[in-house]
């Protein structure tokens, strides 16, 4: 399916051509897909859906994650129609960004752990107020996510005070626990694209989270056969979780 380049797509390749020296990380050599940076072999573009979602993102970017293939953030775009992305700068805010959070279609909501909220600083614990199409009160959730490591997001939240006046949506270790997704050494640091199938479950669309964790472990999956240097492949757990994740959106 040949769908439309996303947000993050274009934000690559304008990272890419600024770039005033190749990004060399970990399979560098690898002849991979200018969309998905899967290696060819195990482009998954073709299984790529859009989802009939209310929920809209922004990815707050650091500024080479980006261009690394290890990044989930895209896989939202990939599926959650209206996804933004900006890379962010400590020096200024952009000012596009800044219109998306007093824009009156959105309710924006920062997901991050409530241990770090500043003084004053609103925080909700794991559901929102689901969209209402017959209230012109309701706002769609804009679920903002800091994309980087777990150092860079503390640091990006930290030097941006446009921040610091959001509510934040944070997620407990149990509710974390209840959907089973991989964590780090800290029960939060889970991959972006396993943050945003928080968020949408925390809006009401578990389908859509499901969804979206599946094609997280598709990635993931992909990503470990695009590194391998066996000869020969046993393909059945990617075709597994094709026909899985396909299956989801039915």
């Amino acid at each position: 399916m040949n769908l439309p380049l996303h947000a993050v797509h274009q934000r690559y390749q304008y990272r890419k051509a600024v770039s005033t020296r190749p990004y060399n990380a970990r399979g560098k050599n690898l002849v991979r897909c200018e969309r998905c940076l899967l290696a060819s072999r195990f482009c998954t573009c073709e299984f790529r859906r859009t989802l009939t979602s209310n929920a809209s993102f922004l990815l707050i970017m650091y500024d080479d994650e980006v261009l690394k293939p290890s990044n989930s953030g895209r896989l939202i775009a990939d599926l959650i129609p209206d996804t933004h992305a900006y890379i962010w700068s400590r020096n200024f805010a952009n000012r596009k960004l800044l219109q998306l959070l007093t824009d009156p279609l959105y309710q924006p909501y920062l997901v991050f752990p409530s241990e770090y909220a500043k003084a004053g600083q609103s925080v909700v614990d794991s559901q929102i107020p689901k969209l209402d199409s017959n209230s012109p009160q309701t706002k769609r959730p804009l679920f903002i996510l800091l994309d980087g490591s777990w150092r860079e997001a503390i640091k990006m939240f930290n030097k941006s005070p446009y921040l610091h006046q959001l509510p934040i949506l944070s997620f407990t270790p149990e509710s974390v626990a209840r959907y089973g997704l991989r964590k780090g050494s800290r029960d939060f640091q889970l991959g972006t694209a396993e943050v945003a199938a928080l968020a949408l479950g925390a809006a009401g669309e578990n389908n859509h989270a499901h969804s979206l964790n599946l094609w997280f472990s598709l990635f993931i999956e992909s990503s470990m056969f695009s590194r391998s240097r066996k000869s020969s492949l046993d393909t059945s757990p990617l075709v597994q979780l094709q026909q899985e994740f396909i299956h989801s959106l039915k």
